[in-house]
């Protein structure tokens, strides 16, 4: 099972330890006073970059440096201007954003002729006279200047003017990604959390080039996305969460808020509506989606696989199409997530049913399917992704299903739940998350490879890797911090960088140095042993 939970009893008790510890979310010791020392060696960054090559001189960012792009590129000045925003308070200088291209200073480009790159590489060269970033694609510029920013001291993420010197290594760095599908899930309805805190965590996701935001929008405890056709599904279903409290939805307008500052980010919002099953606050919000035209209650609680729409009225697809339809309509992106999982009180033959007239409703809206593995026990639309969150114990029966399927074409995004759920617990002692798929602490999360985890599915099925983050008992944006890293990071390195540079006894280094940044950032994270925090 995806989510296999606790009693409520030992729910509220976690919470109110994460209530009497709170101390525990602090950002960990002062960050270190700003060393003598030289740069951040070329490419000693997270995810690490496919080619490094050292040169022998650093550029030196001063107040006479200016951001030079090319005057035909909108994007290139408009990652030029998000650059000067993030340098200008640590650094104090003015950073003019410049259409002449020639001089020295930071220069951005977008090239033609640099097709190698792809839709998402780069190529940062650096020395003395200047730091070039050049991409064949916007999205390649803007992760280039997350490499930049890492190779600068971690105090450049201060809000408030810091002490030089502000040098970038000598050297040229090359980079693509390993994999495509990058990306990081949040549920939204077992908590909610608002536009702000959501655009927090985007921010977080981009600094480690992920380029997926899965927002899981529907679930039994909460329907957080309005419905202009089902009005009540926000209204009523969006009105609880969890434990009690207020619950809440976005309004079409505040869903593209978040989208457009996910895209700003270079990150595409795959939004989720679970189904058939994890629907009790749909069904609560409308007595016919239920086969017996009774509506059952709000439900607060953590169980799961009670709820399912009723595969065999015509209602549930009208329901599914003005759904779809309104959805699609703002998402730009081309996935809509389909849930899947967990339909207890489904059986397989409606199953099957239901998900032979779902997708096509997808592809109708001009929408790709995601659903998670459990699609593969129907019959996946053409091109459709299956989400694999299974275990090391997972049994080779079900591994064998999604494997059959991705060598009939699905590709598969692998989130192992013993591996990448970020709300999994580190430890017995973590005072926040679940424990069903096991702890997972730093290493485990990080130490595994994408290509050969499930038996059987070709390599060239595997389009990537995604970390959800369930919020059973995750309520604050602290919380998110505080399970998301160190992990996050891992994660998004297995998905970015070449298998070759896979190796955690290095990892755990570079990782270590990521430190000081997430303390300037306000990040409070999870000091694990695994991590020579102490040698950063």
């Amino acid at each position: 099972m995806r989510k296999r939970h606790r009693s409520t009893r030992a729910l509220l008790g976690s919470l109110l330890l994460v209530a009497a510890g709170a101390g525990a979310f602090s950002a960990g010791p002062a960050a270190a006073a700003p060393s003598a020392a030289g740069p951040t060696p070329l490419g000693r960054i997270v995810p690490a970059p496919a080619s490094v090559t050292p040169g022998a001189t650093p550029y030196e960012i001063t107040a006479k440096t200016r951001i030079r792009v090319d005057e035909r590129s909108a994007d290139a000045r408009r990652i030029g201007g998000y650059l000067a925003g993030l340098l200008r308070p640590a650094t104090g200088y003015a950073l003019p954003v410049t259409d002449t291209a020639a001089g020295d200073g930071i220069r951005l480009e977008v090239s033609e002729q640099d097709t190698e790159l792809g839709a998402e590489g780069y190529r940062l060269t650096s020395d003395g006279d200047s730091v070039t970033v050049v991409a064949h694609e916007a999205a390649g510029l803007f992760h280039g200047v997350q490499t930049l920013r890492q190779q600068l001291p971690a105090r450049v993420e201060a809000d408030s003017p810091q002490p030089g010197p502000w040098l970038v290594a000598g050297g040229t760095v090359q980079d693509t990604p390993r994999y495509a599908w990058r990306g990081a899930m949040l549920d939204v309805s077992r908590h909610f959390f608002t536009v702000e805190q959501v655009k927090r965590y985007i921010d977080q996701l981009a600094l480690y080039k992920v380029n997926k935001l899965h927002l899981h929008l529907s679930d039994d405890q909460g329907w957080r996305i309005a419905v202009d056709s089902w009005p009540k599904l926000a209204e009523y279903g969006g009105s609880t969460q969890v434990g009690g409290g207020p619950g809440g939805f976005y309004t079409k307008a505040q869903y593209k808020d978040i989208v457009r500052y996910a895209a700003s980010r270079y990150l595409e919002v795959v939004p989720e509506i679970d189904m058939p099953g994890h629907t009790n606050a749909a069904l609560a919000s409308y007595a016919g989606l239920n086969c017996d035209g009774v509506a059952p209650p709000l439900y607060t609680g953590t169980n799961v696989g009670f709820s399912s729409l009723c595969v065999n009225k015509e209602i549930t697809y009208d329901f599914v199409d003005d759904v779809v339809r309104e959805l699609a309509a703002i998402t730009p992106g081309r996935y809509l997530h389909i849930g899947g999982d967990e339909a207890h009180s489904t059986s397989h033959a409606d199953y099957v049913k239901f998900m032979e007239r779902v997708q096509p409703i997808v592809a109708k809206y001009g929408k790709t399917v995601v659903g998670w593995h459990q699609l593969t026990g129907a019959t996946p639309a053409e091109g459709a992704l299956a989400q694999y969150w299974g275990l090391d114990r997972t049994s080779d029966a079900e591994k064998a299903q999604v494997a059959n399927a991705a060598k009939n074409g699905t590709g598969i995004i692998l989130s192992p739940a013993d591996r990448t759920y970020l709300d999994m617990q580190y430890t017995k002692d973590t005072p926040l998350g679940l424990h069903w798929a096991g702890y997972v602490e730093a290493q485990r999360s990080y130490d595994w490879d994408p290509a050969d985890y499930l038996p059987g599915a070709p390599s060239s099925a595997i389009r990537g890797v995604e970390a959800p983050m369930w919020s059973e008992t995750l309520s604050t944006s602290a919380h998110l911090d505080y399970m998301a890293f160190p992990r996050l990071p891992g994660v998004a390195e297995l998905g970015w960088s070449p298998a070759a540079t896979h190796d955690w006894d290095t990892y755990k280094v570079r990782l270590a140095e990521q430190a000081p940044r997430w303390e300037a950032l306000g990040i409070g994270y999870y000091k694990s042993p695994q991590v020579p925090w102490s040698a950063r």
